[in-house]
């Protein structure tokens, strides 16, 4: 049955997500908490295109969910622009830039002096922030971001009700599955893999290495900001602390309980991630620690994540069923031989 279940989301992907999501407001506490697991996921998503995709790890990752809560919130609070859509646009610009920039700055070194690179443009951004007070509202944050109806000829749809924005956002997030989906089948989505476990070979096939890795990062970028965007018009509000570097901490975990590398791990990470947060944190004070304990317990135990662990399995059931069928043939072509060798 679970085999069967993962086949029709192999097949059908984006389907299935669609249907999943649709009913999810319905089975968790409220509607706020589904709709910040998708923008979360996505997030994660996006972060996962440059991790768990390309083999890059970055540490400042919400430098560019911030940009593009900021960039949507500056351009509706401040300026007074009266679209929902062009206040998208603007955040979306803000990442892409800061992708661009930042990318192209912190790929001139690997490893680990890539990830300490990431970390501190991630820090400047911050502390950018939080001095510009006159646009980003320093230390208390952005306030004010009216939620706009989502305009289209002719006709437009409010957003006041928590269910009409999650079904804002989650069409927003499946449109982006769907089109990180056609990205990863084409040539450049084999390219980032082959990237990610040999780069010196994809390098001497003819690759330009680095420039697929800022496309890489920046698509990543475009993603973030998508989210931060998202999850601007979803509070009203953007805190200072959707730049700090535990912004960036938060979605390498939900990244890794998920299944780096894996299409929907992200989400099952982020929904895994904020739910016990959201449940523990009503019950004990010191909620954090166990959080720690758990994701302590996942990296040792559970290195693939959650989805990624799963799928597993189901590969190694997969190799041993096909594994006994050939034996089986086997045995069956190597019968009548022996039965001839039988004695009477």
């Amino acid at each position: 049955m679970m085999r069967s279940f993962a086949r029709i989301v192999a097949a059908h992907p984006i389907v299935t997500f669609a249907i999943v999501f649709a009913l999810f407001p319905f089975v968790i506490p409220y509607e706020a908490l589904a709709a910040q697991v998708l923008t979360f996921g996505l997030f994660a998503l996006g972060f996962n295109i440059i991790y768990g995709y390309t083999g890059l790890l970055s540490f400042g990752h919400a430098a560019f969910w911030g940009l593009g809560a900021y960039g949507t919130g500056i351009t509706l609070a401040k300026l007074g622009i009266t679209s929902l859509w062009l206040g998208l646009a603007a955040g979306i610009g803000a990442a892409l830039v800061g992708g661009v920039v930042v990318g192209y700055l912190c790929l001139r070194r690997r490893g680990i002096y890539f990830s300490m690179l990431t970390l501190a443009f991630g820090q400047m951004i911050f502390f950018s922030a939080f001095h510009l007070s006159d646009w980003t509202g320093g230390d208390d944050g952005l306030r004010g971001i009216p939620r706009l109806p989502v305009a289209f000829p002719g006709f437009s749809i409010s957003l006041e009700s928590s269910l009409s924005l999650y079904f804002f956002i989650m069409v927003v997030v499946t449109l982006m599955l769907a089109a990180l989906q056609r990205i990863l089948e084409s040539p450049f989505g084999a390219v980032l893999q082959a990237i990610r476990e040999n780069p010196s070979r994809a390098e001497a096939c003819g690759y330009d290495v680095r420039r697929v890795k800022l496309l890489s990062f920046t698509l990543s970028a475009i993603f973030a900001g998508v989210a931060g965007s998202l999850e601007a018009i979803r509070l009203n509000f953007v805190p200072i602390d959707a730049l700090y570097w535990t912004t960036s901490a938060q979605v390498v975990i939900m990244t890794l309980l998920g299944g780096a590398g894996t299409f929907f791990g992200p989400f099952i990470g982020a929904g895994v991630f904020l739910l016990l947060e959201d449940r523990l944190s009503l019950v004990i004070d010191w909620w954090s620690l166990v959080m720690g304990v758990i994701f302590i317990s996942f990296v040792l135990f559970l290195p693939k994540g959650i989805w990624g662990t799963f799928l597993g399995r189901l590969r190694r059931g997969d190799e041993a069923v096909d594994d006994g069928a050939v034996e089986s043939k086997r045995a069956a072509s190597m019968r009548p031989a022996v039965e001839q060798k039988r004695p009477a």
